[in-house]
């Protein structure tokens, strides 16, 4: 396992920071759901990454990117985490879409979508869950029929984030429902403005509609736009998801530690009497144990950035490290929440923090179901990891 970076890696790594210091003031505050303001100077500071050669870091140079390897990706992920500034906002586009779209896209396919993603020009969401089919991916059930030069499409997902700013969707349809459960799914690229697509917000309980639902009635989309055949849509979309587990993991471990960071120099700052919620020691022993379970998931991710530069892939570690990280970020924020007692609660300009801790244990609660619930991950890790026999 590799736990320092190597010389052109350090170089890298001094080169990002500088560029930060020098432009981190032009990063949009996000603070919650970002508003439509937020949103456009997101995608200004989104053009400004690409410019600068911090989009696609990881994809090839013939599709724009800096053909770097997955080690100075995590670099920009640790550091933007550091010095507070966010992800590229085509996060969808550039961490999913786009390197599906290099893996198994036509030459044209490759010419017409891969630029403006990069660029930020357009915006990409997913199309995969469906209101029955969520760990079970494999069971969707919207239909796409052929009807001459399109595939007529209909059915409904869900939890598709960034679709209500989307232009575009990677969607996964079942084309054959004759074939095996896999073997039917084929995976299109959908034109959000296509007629026929209705976006409805779901709003959470942080009171933010971050995820979507998604209408389909009738939807044509060409018959050109499919990534590879009629039944490939499982291996697409594993492509896709391979993605998606790459290097996430050492992102949200480097913004638990930035949050985690804040929350030890909030809990310590003493009031006009000389008190803290720090002076508590069950508050001081609660700090002490998320410091150490955060060092053991840096350590983990360490691991599978050490499978992924070795085996192109994470391995179980990165599965490991998005079943612990999102269970100490639900517990740094009920920590918060505790000790700042009903102050926690408020929200806007004049809160505690303006309100970032009220939304986090809120938003929190969420993290142990998205993106592999606890449960699922945690059969993963009994049955590919420790061999355990299956339960069903």
């Amino acid at each position: 396992m590799q736990l320092q970076d190597d010389p052109d890696e350090g170089r890298y790594r001094a080169a990002l920071r500088r560029w930060l210091s020098d432009n981190a003031r032009h990063a949009p505050r996000l603070d919650g759901e970002p508003d439509a303001g937020q949103i456009e100077a997101w995608r200004a500071w989104s053009r400004r990454l690409h410019d600068a050669g911090y989009a696609g870091i990881t994809w090839p140079r013939e599709h724009g990117g800096q053909g770097l390897g997955p080690a100075h990706q995590a670099i920009w992920l640790q550091e933007s985490a550091r010095a507070g500034v966010p992800d590229h906002l085509g996060v969808i586009g550039i961490g999913m879409a786009g390197p599906t779209i290099g893996a198994w896209g036509s030459e044209a396919q490759k010419r017409r979508f891969l630029p403006p993603l990069l660029r930020c020009e357009e915006i990409w969401c997913q199309g995969f869950s469906e209101p029955d089919s969520g760990s079970d991916l494999a069971s969707v059930r919207t239909r796409a029929v052929l009807d001459g030069d399109a595939w007529v499409v209909n059915g409904q997902k869900v939890w598709s984030s960034y679709a209500h700013i989307a232009d575009w969707c990677i969607l996964l349809v079942r084309t054959d429902r004759a074939a095996s459960k896999h073997g039917g799914l084929s995976y299109l690229l959908l034109d959000m403005r296509t007629p026929g697509v209705t976006v409805q917000p779901l709003r959470q309980i942080t009171g933010d509609p971050e995820f979507n639902e998604l209408f389909l009635d009738g939807v044509r989309v060409p018959r050109d736009a499919m990534l590879g055949r009629p039944g490939d849509g499982w291996a697409v979309a594993m492509t896709t998801l391979s993605h998606e587990r790459g290097t996430h993991g050492v992102g949200l471990a480097a913004r638990l530690d930035a949050e985690l960071r804040a929350a030890v120099a909030l809990l310590t700052r003493r009031d006009a009497r000389g008190r803290c919620p720090a002076d508590d020691p069950l508050v001081r022993d609660a700090i002490a144990e998320l410091s150490i379970e955060l060092h053991a998931l840096r350590i983990t991710n360490l691991r599978a950035l050490s499978a992924l530069r070795r085996d192109g892939a994470p391995g179980p570690a990165a599965t490991i490290a998005k079943l612990r990280w999102s269970e100490l970020n639900q517990r740094l924020a009920a920590l918060v929440g505790d000790a700042l007692g009903p102050a926690a609660l408020e929200r806007g300009e004049a809160a505690v923090d303006r309100g970032r801790w009220s939304f986090a244990r809120l938003r929190s609660r969420g993290n142990t179901i998205e993106a592999g619930t606890s449960e699922i991950l945690r059969t993963i890790v009994a049955e590919r990891v420790l061999g355990l026999p299956s339960s069903r």
